[in-house]
Parts: C-alpha cells; sequence; structure tokens
C-alpha cells in the first residue's frame, strides 16, 4: 500500500528528492548555482558533466564506491557531493576515501608527469559531524603545520552541518544562505517564501520539488525513499528516548546510592566521634582521684567545665 503524501514539496533529505534536484541533466542549473556560490573558487562553474556515480578499486576484490552526485566543470575541476542523513562515525574517513577515486582516474599510462586536477567534496549532513565548534560551514585543505600556510590547493573539502544553520528568512543575506535555507525547509513549506520569490533560480528549484509534478512512477519511488527516512528516523527517536529514560533512571539509582553512602558516611563519621567521646570521659574519671581539673582537661581533650561537671556528679 502506499503512503499519502501531504506535503506540497520532496524532501531534499532523502535519496530521491536530493538527486532529482541536484542531480539531473534537466537540473544541473541548480547544483551549479549552489556549487558556485559554496565553493571558494576564482573562475565560476559554466557547464556540469555527470559521471558514473559508481566506482570501483583498481582489482576487482577492491571495495566500491557509490556517489550520489559526481561531475566534472568545463575545466575538468571534479566535484563530489554527498548527501548524509544519519550520522556516522567515519564520515571523515569516508569523504576522504572517495576522493581516491577521482585521484586514480586521473593516472595516465605511459610517460605522465603525476600532474591532478582539482577535486572538491562538498558534504552536507543532516547532523551535527563537530559539537567543538558553531559554524555550520567547514572548509577544509592541506596546510604546512609549521607555517601555517596553504600546501595543495587541488584537494579541498566542504561540510555544511545542516541542523546548525538556523537563520530565518529575514536573517538571509547571501545566494548561498537562500540554498540553505531552501534545503532545511523546503520539505515544510506550503509556498515559496517572499524573499526566495526574487531569485528567478530558488523559485525554480521550489516548482521542480513539488510532489504532484512528479510522473507515477517518481511520486511512487519518492515515497518508498521517504517511508525509509521516515522509520528509520522513527528508530533513531525511539532508541534516543529509551537512552534518556535509561540514562534518567541510572541516574536515580547513582544517585540514591549516594545518598545512602554519604549517610552511612556521616553515620560512622558521628558514631566513632560519639565512641571517642565516650572514652575520653571513662578516663577523665578514672583520673578524678589523683589529678587535679586542669590537668585532667589537658590529658583527655575534656574541657574544663565538663571535668568539673564529671567531679560534681561523683560527689
Amino acid at each position: 500500500m502506499c503512503m499519502m503524501i501531504k506535503d506540497k514539496y520532496i524532501d531534499p533529505f532523502t535519496d530521491f528528492g536530493f538527486k532529482h534536484i541536484f542531480g539531473t541533466e534537466e537540473n544541473k542549473r541548480f547544483l551549479i548555482s549552489f556549487l558556485n556560490d559554496l565553493l571558494d573558487i576564482e573562475d565560476k562553474i559554466i557547464d556540469l558533466e555527470y559521471r558514473n556515480l559508481e566506482k570501483l578499486g583498481l582489482n576487482i576484490i577492491d571495495r566500491r564506491a557509490i556517489f550520489d552526485v559526481y561531475c566534472t566543470d568545463e575545466k575538468n575541476n571534479n566535484f563530489i557531493v554527498e548527501l548524509q542523513r544519519s550520522q556516522q562515525r567515519y564520515f571523515k574517513d569516508r569523504s576522504v576515501y572517495y576522493t581516491s577515486f577521482p585521484i586514480q582516474e586521473q593516472s595516465k599510462k605511459g610517460d605522465w608527469d603525476y600532474r591532478l586536477e582539482k577535486i572538491y567534496f562538498v558534504g552536507i549532513l543532516d547532523f551535527v559531524m563537530d559539537e567543538a565548534h558553531d559554524n555550520h560551514l567547514s572548509k577544509v585543505q592541506l596546510i604546512n603545520c609549521d607555517t601555517q600556510e596553504l600546501f595543495y590547493d587541488k584537494l579541498t573539502y566542504y561540510y555544511l552541518e545542516m541542523p546548525k544553520f538556523k537563520k530565518s528568512e529575514t536573517e538571509l543575506s547571501s545566494h548561498l544562505e537562500y540554498w540553505l535555507y531552501y534545503l532545511n525547509n523546503l520539505a515544510d513549506s506550503l509556498t515559496i517564501p517572499t524573499k526566495l520569490k526574487e531569485d528567478k533560480v530558488i523559485t525554480e528549484a521550489f516548482e521542480v520539488a513539488e510532489f504532484l509534478a512528479l510522473d507515477k512512477d517518481e511520486q511512487f519511488t519518492y515515497q518508498q525513499d521517504l517511508k525509509r527516512r521516515l522509520d528509520y528516523k522513527a528508530v533513531m527517536d525511539y532508541a534516543k528516548e529509551e537512552a534518556e529514560k535509561k540514562g534518567r533512571e541510572e541516574g536515580m539509582e547513582k544517585g540514591l546510592e549516594k545518598g545512602l553512602e554519604k549517610g552511612l558516611e556521616q553515620g560512622l563519621e558521628q558514631g566513632l566521634e560519639k565512641g571517642k567521646k565516650e572514652e575520653k570521659i571513662a578516663i577523665a574519671e578514672n583520673l578524678l582521684d589523683v589529678l587535679d581539673d586542669n590537668t585532667i582537661r589537658l590529658k583527655t581533650g575534656l574541657s574544663l567545665e565538663e571535668v568539673c561537671l564529671l567531679r560534681e556528679r561523683r560527689d
């Protein structure tokens, strides 16, 4: 049975949604616009050629890689764009591994001087990868650790941590922020935001993303993809709730244990103090017949008033 889609626009954080908007020949103007806004490049991209998304290693037994979007521009620069919906422990490793394929592809038989074309990796993450800073955009390149100068400019990684981008429509100040707002809010939008209507390419991106603009086969494929995304989210939400619940229970148990431990410790200390006091009193009572009150005070550590009270009681 198919899901009943009530949203006007498809979710760009599904595999189908992202590739439909950014990964097709007819819609490559959106990817060109997005990359030109994002990448720190002098010569803007004029055209893109989409490449085979599945890459094999040098040997048949080597692990393969399947990219979300892989393309080259008219200057032979290489671009890998990856959408990562769920948190992955080794996503940085994965991104470096993925860039090894376009490097290998550039090797030439015979006399080759090892010159490489530029490679850009763009990771669009639906999770926070680095809690240490609040920046939603990270640019990574090889640098000389001693001089902090750029060592190699042909391999660049861009990481967009989308949950960190929280600007409202009125706060948008650049075309790149238009795209980021589009990605974060498309699935929940009912109309094109007023500020974004001013931009032709963004408006067209909204129109392309309308669910009813898809043909029947595309709608079915999207429904299945969306179901997987929602099922995964439900599983992760439940796991998070259970972990938080367990954490609260463990916290209460630890608190109770700590309280009991502290109480026992305090009781023991009080008991020891009481025992010491009784011992001092017993010693003082035995000394009443042979020593004066002040000497007894010095010997036992009792106060002079306490020693005097003991003598009065005995007499």
